[in-house]
């Protein structure tokens, strides 16, 4: 049988919230199966490409190419943006949109908003990682957020969702505002536990057992490994927040060893500050078969890199669910040139 082109879609920020919202426990599932369709090597994750700009030297575009093979069977991209003088404008920092990719054609078959998306495996891949590591020291009491933003909130609605409750949430930005909005959030939210804004980030680090980083910093800005004495599990989301002293007093767990190790990540720092890689002690992979345990007597730290086979996976979920419920926005006459000698008639498009 010939392939044939088929029909191109896109989906909306809508219609990926309208599948995405109240399926915490799914998504979740689609990222542990994604870990470890990745860590039994069916997968293809190149390193992701930074676009930079010298005259917006805080901003960047991502390029995440990917393919999962697996049940989800997935080719693709995510195009992410990260703008942080956005914030100041009052809209998000970053925007984003993923393609998937026809597996017999290589035609594009979707475009789709992906901002949602990304926060959502990013969320998922914290919760994941907040249940595997903490199941030898018992599940956290005192959660801390430092930074407050679209990811913050996410990763909160994705514990809650998994089942997770505290006794206490710790919130610390370097804005006052943007903390006290965050804790109207939280307040409105219903989530249990007495909520605190920390006016100090050593307050907030030293009163929390699980700390969640999902701040917009470029360069290490907490290097007291003193505040981390009492071992607690860092969900360090932002990859750049913690000093090469305290990964290296820690016990560190990645998504991709050869994608977190670049880029100026704090892991990237430490292993050119001692010239080795010894002070990984694996991966989530690792972790979820196994392979790996962990120290009760250190902190442990997650710093997943964001890897594009977990964003293709969701975004794979979503396409489907759109399309079984009839629902897909197909663009008509999206390809053009059809035929590649010309004759219109053997187009063969959406047949």
């Amino acid at each position: 049988m010939n392939p044939q082109i088929p029909p191109f879609a896109v989906i909306p920020g809508s219609q990926v919230h309208q599948v995405l919202t109240g399926q915490e426990e799914q998504v979740i599932e689609l990222i542990e199966e994604a870990y470890r369709v990745h860590g039994e090597g069916d997968t293809v994750n190149p390193p992701s490409y930074f676009l930079r700009f010298p005259d917006r030297p805080t901003s960047r575009i991502i390029a995440l190419p990917a393919s999962i093979g697996g049940r989800t069977q997935a080719d693709g991209i995510k195009w992410i943006s990260s703008f942080p003088e956005n914030v100041q404008a009052g809209i998000p920092r970053a925007s984003a949109v993923v393609v998937l990719n026809d597996r017999e054609t290589g035609y594009p078959i979707a475009c789709m908003e992906s901002s949602i998306i990304s926060a959502a495996r990013t969320a998922a891949s914290a919760a994941l990682a907040a249940d595997v590591l903490t199941r030898e020291r018992g599940r956290p009491r005192r959660i801390g957020f430092f930074g407050v933003g679209f990811i913050a909130r996410y990763i909160h609605t994705y514990l809650r969702g998994a089942g997770w409750s505290f006794d206490e949430v710790g919130v610390h930005d370097l804005s006052l505002e943007h903390a006290n909005g965050f804790r109207s959030y939280l307040e409105r939210s219903g989530a249990e536990g007495q909520v605190t804004v920390h006016e100090s980030a050593e307050d907030l680090i030293r009163t929390s057992d699980l700390v969640v980083f999902a701040t917009v910093a470029g360069a290490p800005h907490v290097s007291e490994v003193d505040w981390f004495s009492h071992n607690p599990v860092v969900l360090h989301v932002s990859l750049r927040d913690l000093a090469p002293e305290i990964i290296l007093k820690s016990a560190n767990v990645v998504d991709d060893i050869e994608h977190c190790l670049k880029a100026d990540t704090s892991p990237h720092l430490a292993e050119q500050a001692v010239q080795h890689r010894d002070f990984i002690d694996g991966t989530l992979y690792d972790v979820l078969t196994g392979r790996l345990s962990l120290p009760t007597d250190r902190p442990v730290v997650f710093s997943p890199f964001g890897l594009g086979v977990l964003d293709l996976a969701v975004s794979k979920h979503v396409y489907e669910t759109v399309r079984e419920r009839g629902e897909l926005a197909v663009i008509d006459d999206f390809f053009h040139e059809v035929s590649r000698y010309g004759d219109d008639k053997a187009s063969g498009q959406h047949a």
